[in-house]
């Protein structure tokens, strides 16, 4: 059956054999409620908030449908989210997506997953937000003019590597800077949304007349604003991928869920019906940055606040993107799908440090590369494509081992609409508005075959790499992990 656990890894030289022989090595249960809530949350409100609506309302035309998209975002966000939990409760392992997709469908589709997502789109997502908090701490060192783009790459590599720094000295500390971030960005949307209910008690509602006017109704336009609008919610599953140190996580994964994601979809609504008191929509469309705008016309002296707040905010975001991309690289590498060295934790600190400098270095190879104007899109497209894969996984589940044990359930109807939605976002753009782009990213998903048929499959694996993995176990002073799940 697919739904079988590998045999855990048993480590004879852990540190935990110091205190007791027949301990193994894991990592520690620290992330609980108030951390989990602002994982979800802390990830989720990034840069997105601060730069999407822009694009929402040129893709969908009209204020009053772009406030729908941002609404009908939210509840999918509710909606994956819930159906997660459910999986979550049945697979009590970490690493999201890439570990549903093992237990349920097999190696092979795990890998691809694990190929992209390791290589691509959380090194690239990581360096993007990176590289927008690095463009937000810069701009008042520059003023009128905008900034030089060595200065931008080169904060952006010291953000990536304090990161990298604060995740594997320990995850109490990673998630108290979440818990610290989280509340400050909370505070800053706080201070947009009170701004755009006084403008709106002053009368300033011509945004919202005759609002559903010019609206687009064209199903790639619709699909590519649901992109933008995701990618600010992009982070709703953040909580599946520390499974395994969550305190009690068949209770705190679904209740977690269930506070951060209504909490972040009503402040959205609302910074947004606040950019729209404050802005005409043509005005919100020709604003390069349109919460530095809705600063300098609301806040007035006291628009650097918004700067910073944008900063701050998108550097908690990359922390809590950071800390949990490094568990699917930790959790591919532990089943076999990346080197071995990749799924150690450091013996003393408990954190997977290999796999966390392993994705810190891809993103810092991302952030020289270039800048990234079009990764929303492709990042989404690529995303929504494995999502469908794992709400399938969660419905075939459902229908066909309804036996095994969960601690909750979500409605059969949910999983479903989900499902559908994520086939008409990865179909819609590309048969509306086809790119080429977009067959460069299929063709990438595929290359994965190259590798695990002779890696993976039929372990070719050459002699030295043994010799490395051992040097770099005594370098970096770290040790095989085993999980605990049931």
């Amino acid at each position: 059956s697919t739904m079988r656990k590998r045999k855990a890894t048993h480590s004879p030289h852990s540190s935990a054999d110091l205190h007791e022989g027949n301990e193994k090595l894991r990592l520690k249960q620290e992330v609980g409620l108030i951390s989990g809530v602002s994982l979800i949350a802390g990830t989720m409100i990034g840069s997105g908030i601060f730069m999407s609506p822009e694009w929402v309302l040129h893709h969908m035309g009209s204020p009053a449908s772009s406030l729908l998209i941002w609404a009908a975002c939210g509840l999918l966000a509710m909606f994956g989210a819930l159906s997660y939990a459910e999986l979550g409760t049945i697979i009590k392992e970490s690493g999201g997506e890439y570990i549903y997709i093992l237990r349920i469908f097999g190696s092979f589709p795990a890998f691809l997953f694990a190929y992209t997502s390791v290589i691509l789109v959380r090194p690239a997502g990581l360096a993007a937000v990176s590289l927008s908090f690095a463009e937000y701490a810069v701009a008042p060192f520059y003023p009128g003019c905008s900034s030089p783009q060595v200065v931008i790459k080169c904060t952006a590599a010291a953000c990536i590597l304090l990161l990298t720094i604060i995740n594997c000295l320990n995850v109490r500390l990673a998630t108290s800077v979440m818990n610290v971030f989280t509340a400050a960005k909370l505070l800053a949307l706080l201070v947009i949304v009170v701004g755009g209910l006084v403008l709106l008690a002053k009368g300033q509602t011509q945004s919202f007349q005759n609002s559903f006017q010019n609206t687009t109704a064209g199903i790639g336009a619709v699909g590519v604003a649901f992109y933008q609008g995701l990618w600010s919610y992009d982070g709703w599953n953040n909580l599946n991928y520390v499974t395994e140190e969550l305190k009690k996580p068949e209770v705190t994964l679904p209740r977690a869920v269930m506070i951060a994601i209504p909490l972040v979809t009503c402040l959205y609504l609302l910074v947004n019906v606040s950019y729209l008191a404050a802005m005409t929509p043509s005005e919100l469309l020709t604003s390069g940055a349109v919460a530095v705008t809705w600063g300098d016309k609301v806040l007035g002296s006291w628009a650097w606040l918004i700067s910073m707040s944008v900063a701050l905010s998108t550097f908690g975001s990359s922390n809590g993107t950071f800390f949990s991309g490094g568990r699917v690289c930790y959790i591919a590498a532990r089943e076999g799908h990346m080197p071995d060295i990749l799924s150690m934790a450091h013996v003393r600190r408990l954190t997977p440090s290999p796999a966390l400098l392993f994705t810190s270095a891809m993103s810092f190879i991302m952030i020289v590369s270039g800048s990234f104007t079009s990764i929303v899109n492709f990042f989404s497209f690529i995303a929504w494509f494995f999502y469908g894969m794992t709400i399938s996984g969660l419905l075939y589940l459902k229908i066909k081992k309804p036996e095994l044990p969960r601690s909750y359930k979500v409605p059969i109807i949910i999983p479903i609409i989900v499902l559908m939605v994520a086939v008409y976002l990865v179909l819609a753009p590309i048969i509306d508005q086809p790119q080429i782009e977009f067959l460069y990213i299929v063709l990438f998903v595929f290359s994965g075959i190259i590798l695990y048929f002779p890696l993976v499959r039929f372990k070719c694996h050459p002699g030295f790499l043994q010799r490395v993995t051992l040097h770099l176990q005594l370098f970096l002073e770290v040790a095989p992990t085993t999980r605990d799940a049931n």
